[in-house]
């Protein structure tokens, strides 16, 4: 797959992904949207891929949208921005419905759709340059999309706080909020994603896809219903595979 402003490799089951515009902070045009999209949908049905790792080239997660984007679609009408909307939307939704756990590895900016490519991965590993902002009411956008990742992550105070004031926060603070999962320096920031994928990729592949699906699933159920669905989920899991042959070598152990 020839892509312009994408870097990507498969290795040892970890698939990484490299936004790379680092001349603009990697950010975010129409290709570059789309690159991402049909990347991630790929990898989900790609059985060489265990788990996927998405960063940006030369010191910055993602700014945002580029400058010459937003110029453009100043100028669009009501069904081209509509149209526009819904490809960045797929773009996020192909990142939270992976089958596979996807990783955002931060460093430096990632700011407004950036931060949401990253809001809606499964873990958010950054060193100590990075800063996290939703920076769109600055410039008269709303951070619409984003705003239904970010509140899976944060309590609606904290995702009060940096929406409406637009603020940049550091990776210290967006780990305290419970926006990240962890802060490392710049120097162990690859070894501790590493470390990561490594210990993703000793579970059954089959539980992690059913795990996430619970996860995209029950938010939106009443609580009968969600308990109904995870039941019904349950009884499946134990006729796969990988949870016969999971029991079977954990009492092999314990006998």
């Amino acid at each position: 797959m020839g892509l312009k402003n994408i870097i990507y490799k498969v290795e040892n089951g970890i698939a990484e992904i490299v936004l790379n515009r680092p001349e603009k902070m990697n950010s975010l045009d129409e290709n570059l949207i789309s690159e991402l999209t049909g990347l991630m949908k790929d990898f989900s049905v790609n059985d060489e891929v265990k788990v996927i790792v998405i960063s940006g080239e030369g010191g910055n997660f993602c700014s945002g949208l580029y400058l010459d984007y937003l110029q453009k679609i100043s100028g669009y009408d009501i069904l081209e921005n509509k149209e526009d909307s819904r490809k960045f939307k797929e773009m996020l939704v192909s990142i939270y419905n992976c089958p596979k756990p996807v990783i955002a590895k931060v460093s430096g900016y990632a700011l407004a759709g950036g931060c949401g490519i990253a809001t809606a991965c499964d873990f958010i590993i950054a060193d100590e340059t990075a800063k996290f902002g939703y920076t769109e009411v600055k410039i008269g956008f709303i951070p619409a999309v984003v705003m239904l990742f970010l509140m899976k992550r944060v309590t609606e105070t904290h995702a009060k706080d940096l929406l409406l004031t637009a603020r940049k926060i550091s990776a210290e603070e967006a780990w305290r909020i419970g926006l990240i999962n962890n802060v490392v320096s710049s120097e162990t920031l690859n070894d501790k994603v590493l470390e990561l994928c490594k210990t993703i990729m000793k579970n059954s592949v089959s539980s992690i896809k059913l795990t996430k699906e619970m996860f995209t699933h029950i938010s939106g159920m009443d609580f009968d219903k969600a308990l109904e669905y995870v039941c019904d989920l349950n009884a499946i899991t134990r006729m796969t595979t990988d949870c016969k042959e999971g029991i079977a070598k954990f009492l092999s152990k314990n006998k």
